[in-house]
């Protein structure tokens, strides 16, 4: 009977934190936020090359991820790799950032989820996504 109880306690508890997290501002613009953002927009234009000759890809995790190292010329290697590093340093640092700013540091792989589908969705067409475990083509 107790653990019944406390089954239905956890149960309730996990109800009650997914209905405050669909009130997250996840448009919130804190000047960390912001600074996070302008290092990513900086990047994104270096970034693209290699989004859309298919060397990375938009992972399921919400980061980017060295898809292809083939695609990628072995003088570019160190580059591609460095870049795909700091965006996804970036990216974790924006979701904790986005999270502690709506008062819930716990939100953070809410928030996480939540920016990986978005990016996934926003992608452009030939890049590559990942979803369910393997990669596809948008």
């Amino acid at each position: 009977m107790n653990y019944l109880i406390k089954f239905w306690f956890a149960l309730f508890a996990l109800c009650v934190s997914a209905a405050a997290f669909a009130q997250a501002d996840i448009e919130v613009n804190t000047p960390g936020v912001a600074a996070l953002k302008q290092s990513m927009q900086a990047r994104h234009a270096q970034l693209a090359v290699f989004y859309a000759s298919g060397a990375v890809g938009l992972a399921a995790d919400g980061l980017v991820a060295l898809r292809d190292a083939s695609a990628v010329p072995l003088s570019a290697r160190q580059t591609v790799n460095g870049l795909v590093a700091a965006e996804n340093q970036d990216r974790k640092a924006l979701y904790a950032e986005i999270a502690r700013a709506n008062g819930h540091p716990e939100w953070e792989p809410e928030i996480r989820n939540t920016f990986a589908q978005r990016w996934i969705q926003r992608a452009q067409p030939g890049w590559w996504v990942q979803s369910g475990g393997g990669w596809a083509r948008k």
